[in-house]
């Protein structure tokens, strides 16, 4: 295996951890105004990622940084053709995190409730943005000779894009439900058993047809495995959560996010980002590259930083892995 094809590989194992581990945290950002019932248990579910939201964020640096340094061609092409759609990802991130930061500066309510609309909308808009970005990556743009982004930006806005926008919103929405129950007590982890059952259901609908769709159009035998590993594991996730097995549900949803990214890169190799004007312009592993000199540079860093970081990580989630609920929230604590 080549060097460009390692990296193809590790920038998808990238996405696949950002997904996992960014979407049950814009999941549980949606969940504050779909779930809680007032300001304390708004702020269980905050108090639920608190301490880790800004860690998963390091996979999306990761990713973008991997991408401009493996696949310069590539990342020229998605961010000025994705312009305006990536600029308001980076808008809400921020803001986001700033809502996270500044909700419990001020005691007043109007303060209190403008952070957490913040909260809200900025998990719920790159949830779904985040979507349309690579269905359209996967169904292939308006890309020249040249390497060049020549549509605009409507023809991002078509229906393949939009239905993967709403399966990304749907899935992680789902993924931050059965962590809610995973990680809170009393009454919040019932409603969000209850919840996550519903919002289940509607993106196993969502998910089956989306899959179907790239399947049709660009998959092969090993992309049909990974859509069948998803589907599989967003049904065993509904049926663990229903017999209150948050663990394995919240585990098997990781797996569906996992299976479907999976299976878009593979509907994409050796592609990484075709055109849909002609397939002698797609970007491709080989055309998109750095030079090999700099990929082999790139491995052995990687081979060092990435077991630190995931360390890290994970005994970050370690520390913080006990369940909460309102009792544990005093009352001045808003």
């Amino acid at each position: 295996m080549e060097l460009h094809d390692v990296w193809f590989v590790l920038i998808a194992v990238l996405w696949t951890g950002y997904f996992f581990l960014e979407g049950f945290d814009f999941g549980v950002g949606v969940l504050t105004k779909l779930l809680a019932r007032d300001r304390t248990e708004r702020r269980v579910l905050i108090n639920t990622i608190g301490p880790v939201w800004d860690g998963n964020e390091v996979w999306l640096l990761t990713a973008g940084g991997a991408t401009f340094a493996a696949f310069p061609e590539w990342y020229a092409t998605l961010f000025s053709g994705f312009y305006l759609p990536l600029l308001l990802i980076l808008i809400c991130l921020i803001i986001r995190g700033v809502a996270f930061e500044y909700r419990h500066k001020r005691t007043g309510e109007t303060w209190q409730t403008n952070w957490e609309h913040a909260i809200f909308w900025t998990s719920l808009i790159p949830a779904f943005l985040w979507g349309v970005a690579f269905g359209n990556i996967v169904r292939g743009v308006k890309i020249d000779q040249d390497m060049e982004y020549v549509g605009s930006f409507w023809d991002l806005l078509n229906p393949y894009a939009i239905l993967g926008g709403l399966v990304t919103l749907s899935l992680f929405t789902f993924h931050g439900a059965v962590f809610t129950a995973l990680k809170t007590l009393g009454g919040i982890r019932e409603r969000a058993r209850t919840l996550a059952l519903r919002l289940g259901l509607v993106t196993a609908v969502l998910a089956l047809i989306f899959l179907v769709w790239t399947q049709a159009a660009n998959g092969d035998g090993s992309s049909l495995v990974a859509m069948i590993v998803a589907v599989l594991a967003l049904v065993g996730a509904l049926a663990a959560v229903k017999m209150g097995r948050e663990g394995w549900s919240f585990a098997l949803s990781g797996v569906t996010i996992a299976a479907a990214v999976a299976m878009l890169f593979l509907t994409l190799f050796p592609n990484v980002m075709p055109s849909s004007l002609n397939e002698e312009w797609n970007l491709t592993v080989t055309n998109a590259s750095s030079s090999p000199y700099t990929l082999k540079i790139m491995t052995w860093c990687a081979a060092i930083a990435t077991p630190v970081v995931l360390l890290y990580q994970g005994w970050t989630y370690w520390v913080f892995r006990k369940r909460i609920g309102t009792q544990h929230i005093a009352a001045d604590a808003h």
